[in-house]
């Protein structure tokens, strides 16, 4: 599900920003092309809330490094432009469908010359069982009338 995340977040800031903007969501390397953004989860914790219910909270960091001079400037501008393409994500169950999810606990703070965006996609998720299917049934009616 976090892989999923990362996807629908990292789809939403292309559409957001464009392709000029690389978007990394492995460890970063040096020579990154600046400007770009990184995404990451932090600490993802799992609780049982209810029988087969349970209770994720997912926590990402989306760090901007910028590529001008005016760090500030730019940084501020990014903030306000992930609030608004952050706050709902659609994540993909398969081909044709997907979930549109709210963020939350949305944070920015400027660190080093660096943006460090934080958001919460927090979910329930129920677990489903398995069930062993039969092989073969065999039935043997009789009909009146024929």
């Amino acid at each position: 599900m976090i892989n999923k995340i990362i996807d629908a977040i990292s789809i939403s800031i292309n559409s957001e920003f464009g392709d000029s903007y690389e978007i990394y969501t492995e460890s970063l390397e040096q020579g990154l092309k600046e400007p770009c953004f990184s995404v990451f989860c932090l600490n993802p914790t799992n609780e049982l809330f209810l029988n087969k219910r349970y209770f994720r909270r997912n926590q990402f960091c989306i760090q901007y490094f910028p590529s001008t001079d005016e760090v500030n400037y730019e940084c501020n501008a990014v903030r306000e432009r992930l609030f608004d393409c952050l706050e709902l994500i659609t994540i993909k169950v398969d081909e044709l469908t997907g979930d549109l999810t709210r963020g939350s606990k949305m944070k920015g703070e400027v660190v080093n010359g660096v943006l460090n965006f934080f958001v919460n996609y927090d979910m329930f998720v129920y677990k489903v069982e398995t069930k062993d299917l039969m092989e073969e049934m065999e039935i043997n009616a009789d009909a009146k009338g024929w």
